[in-house]
């Protein structure tokens, strides 16, 4: 359920009416700062929140840029840049060994854990498997947007495709290296 809430921004936003793109990009910024508010008051760590401080900033700039020019070409390209973002988020969060499933993995994990090989090895390969998801969504995307199907069934079908394959990968792969490791005791807690 962690990812559900922590892609929630992202869902909003794919969700509202296309033609009223100025008020989806202000509804995935005001639950972006919703959900991670949400998640300091609860405890949660900055490194907890890389995806919802990244779609904050994100969101942030496409309200400026949809108030500020309703009709910008940016709005035919606004799903393939959101998954680009996401993309770029994630790649950066695996770049700096941080991997944005970590932060997500320790609030489920006993902290004796946190630092052994095979929790991190689980967290990094399943962020790769995000950052890779979303770089071929992102992709996917900006070739219908490029045919003038930038927000239509097709789009939203690719969209759904970027979150639910890595969400399932996830489910699949932790509970694949925890069966291994034995007992569900290496602490992967990535979900």
């Amino acid at each position: 359920m962690s990812y559900v809430r922590t892609f929630l921004p992202w869902i909003v936003f794919a969700v509202l009416p296309s033609g009223q793109w100025q008020w989806a990009a202000l509804a995935g910024l005001l639950a972006a700062l919703a959900v991670t508010v949400q998640q300091r008051r609860a405890g949660a760590g900055f490194d907890a929140l890389i995806i919802e401080i990244g779609s904050a900033v994100f969101f942030a700039a496409l309200t400026a840029i949809a108030f500020a020019d309703p009709h910008s070409g940016i709005h035919d390209y606004s799903a393939a840049l959101s998954s680009a973002t996401l993309a770029l988020i994630a790649g950066a969060s695996l770049l700096v060994g941080k991997p944005f499933t970590l932060g997500i993995a320790k609030r489920s994990t006993p902290r004796e854990v946190w630092g052994l090989r095979p929790f991190i090895r689980v967290n990094t390969v399943v962020t790769g498997v995000w950052t890779a998801a979303f770089a071929a969504t992102a992709g996917a995307l900006a070739a219908l947007a490029h045919a003038g199907h930038g927000h239509s069934a097709s789009a939203t079908l690719v969209q759904a495709a970027g979150f639910l394959v890595p969400m399932l990968f996830t489910v699949r792969y932790v509970a694949a290296a925890r069966t291994k490791a034995g007992a569900g005791t290496t602490g992967t807690g990535a979900r």
